[in-house]
């Protein structure tokens, strides 16, 4: 339609969304489907923040708040970057949004000029590339390839930044691949970074929580505080929490990013949900053992997913740091065709192909910027995950 905004030409829709919402429509049909598309936890948001939450309604604080936040909620994101990452902030340096994806857009939103360039690792959160079209940006994507675990090196950073460069959008442990940047790999990115003082630091630490084995987590600003000044440093309760839709983001920088930052959001969607604003105060402040126990459940889903992945012919699937999503290499897969009759030219195919013919919904790697690849979260029970695996393997060993 002529009418709409030119804008829409410059993105495109959530592939992760599509590929739920396609399973969603089979299941609804009829068919046999095991959805491993969505990142969310299966968990049930724990009791005490469910309580949290109906106090909050019972004693009326269900109209706006301040509009980046109030301030028992900014006091305990202080609380948890000081207890947690060693690092301080004060209130006024801190914004809660709508979901840790609101932040990110508002930051992006509030720095972004024509011809800035954002540096982004592929494989990527599908939304990242969109997010900085959107503002107006140039997406710069670093391909991490398969031999360096998907990730960033020094050198491929270094070799990215130009005159135009305005932001290092980076994402420990990843949505798609689960890798995760240790202290020494971190460093080295930081001591690049050091170089070009120009460069700001984006980081979604999303999934700070959901790391395994000996794997210890740190955030860019912990590493080298010297980049303290220039670093906006995201998280939120979705997936530690399993608050997915109660819908909180936060971050910390400097004070003159965070109130562009608010002054994006008074004018989008204001405040963000009141009551879901004091149920994050109680997971802050709250109880932090159940974690623990999510994090040995998702290891184990992990561990098995990852072994009968590589038991599938033509699969590679190494082993993540932590998230709970593994990126399987499908290269031994493609130019062959399915027992169904499907060929199989790239991983959109394959997925597309394993659906129709296993009714195992998972999402293909270009949607994440790196090919050939698929995406599987585990963030499902045990049985269901055995189930698609197997299915995967019958499919694979199908393929001639």
């Amino acid at each position: 339609m002529t009418f709409l905004s030119a804008t829409l030409d410059r993105v495109k829709p959530s592939p992760t969304i599509a590929v739920t919402t396609k399973a969603q429509e089979l299941k609804a049909a009829g068919r046999d489907i095991i959805a491993l598309g969505a990142g969310e936890p299966d968990f049930d948001t724990p009791a005490n923040i469910r309580e949290a939450a109906k106090r909050a309604i019972d004693e009326g604080k269900t109209r706006y708040t301040a509009v980046d936040g109030i301030p028992e909620l900014k006091k305990a994101i202080c609380a948890k970057f000081e207890r947690e990452n060693a690092l301080s902030y004060t209130p006024a340096q801190v914004t809660v949004g709508t979901g840790g994806k609101q932040v990110l857009y508002n930051a992006l939103m509030a720095t972004l000029n024509a011809g800035d360039e954002v540096i982004i690792p592929a494989p990527y959160w599908v939304s990242y590339p969109d997010m900085v079209l959107l503002a107006g940006g140039t997406p710069v994507v670093v391909e991490c390839s398969l031999e360096n675990r998907f990730k960033i090196t020094a050198e491929q950073l270094e070799q990215a930044i130009t005159p135009k460069t305005k932001w290092f959008l980076f994402n420990s442990p990843s949505n798609p691949t689960g890798a995760g940047y240790n202290r020494e790999e971190l460093k080295a990115l930081t001591d690049v970074l050091l170089r070009h003082p120009h460069v700001w630091v984006l980081t979604d630490d999303m999934y700070e929580h959901l790391v395994f084995d000996d794997f210890k987590f740190c955030t860019p600003a912990e590493v080298e505080p010297a980049l303290y000044d220039r670093t906006l440093t995201v998280n939120g309760v979705s997936k530690a929490y399993a608050m997915t839709g109660w819908r909180i983001g936060y971050a910390a920088g400097p004070v003159p990013l965070i109130t562009a930052i608010r002054k994006i959001q008074s004018q989008s969607t204001s405040n963000p949900c009141s009551v879901s604003q004091w149920a994050a105060v109680e997971a802050l402040n709250g109880p932090q053992d159940f974690l623990g126990t999510n994090r040995a459940v998702f290891q184990r889903r992990r561990d098995l997913v990852v072994s009968m992945l590589n038991e599938a012919k033509g699969i590679n699937c190494p082993v993540p740091e932590g998230a709970f999503y593994v990126y399987p290499d499908i290269s031994g897969c493609i130019g062959k065709t399915s027992a169904g009759g499907a060929r199989i030219e790239n991983d959109e195919a394959f997925v597309s192909a394993l659906l129709e013919e296993t009714g195992v919904a998972v999402v293909f790697g270009a949607a994440f910027g790196l090919s050939p690849n698929f995406r599987v979260s585990y963030a499902t029970s045990d049985k269901e995950l055995q189930d698609a695996c197997s299915r995967i393997q019958e499919f694979c060993e199908g393929l001639y």
